[in-house]
């Protein structure tokens, strides 16, 4: 049975979502990168063809935590998964099964549509989460390290020759 606290997310969460990343941007202590504006969410939400995913939770009304999530794809395993790109519940709304039920739905959707994989990252000092992550079955992908391309680097890499 589906958690009734946890539902896709609608054009009205936008605003609320955009204020969720920036608590996890801030938590993550990095909230001067976090350039996401109500607009360009619900652009990559709600287009004819959605590159990006959500779901919300909320208590009494008020969306108080969000999984935002896009598809990936698996050659190994010749499949899509989901890749989880933000999980976050506040703090005060922690410990009452809203994340456990946010990876509940997604785990759900993958089976549901055969995906092969659901996946995130998570920052090697979050304690908390890889503890809760652990309790839930996840496993680290240790011998993997994440790279990234962005400013300067992504432009002069991505320069058409003249």
């Amino acid at each position: 049975m589906t958690d009734p606290r946890v539902r896709r997310i609608r054009p009205e969460d936008v605003p609320a979502v955009v204020g969720l990343v920036r608590e996890l941007a801030e938590y993550e202590r990095c909230l001067d990168e976090c350039l996401l504006t109500a607009e360009q969410l619900h652009d990559v939400l709600f287009r004819d063809a959605p590159a990006l995913f959500g779901h919300v939770a909320e208590v009494d009304g008020q969306v108080v935590g969000m999984a935002l999530w896009f598809l990936n794809f698996s050659t190994w395993r010749g499949a899509h998964g989901i890749y989880l790109e933000d999980l976050y519940v506040q703090p005060g709304h922690r410990g009452g099964g809203l994340g456990r039920a946010l990876l509940q739905v997604l785990a759900r959707e993958c089976v549901a549509r055969g995906y092969a994989r659901l996946e995130w990252s998570v920052l090697d000092w979050n304690e908390p989460a890889i503890g809760f992550y652990r309790s839930l079955g996840a496993s680290p992908m240790d011998e993997w390290t994440v790279f990234r391309l962005t400013d300067g680097a992504l432009a002069s890499l991505g320069e058409v020759d003249s």
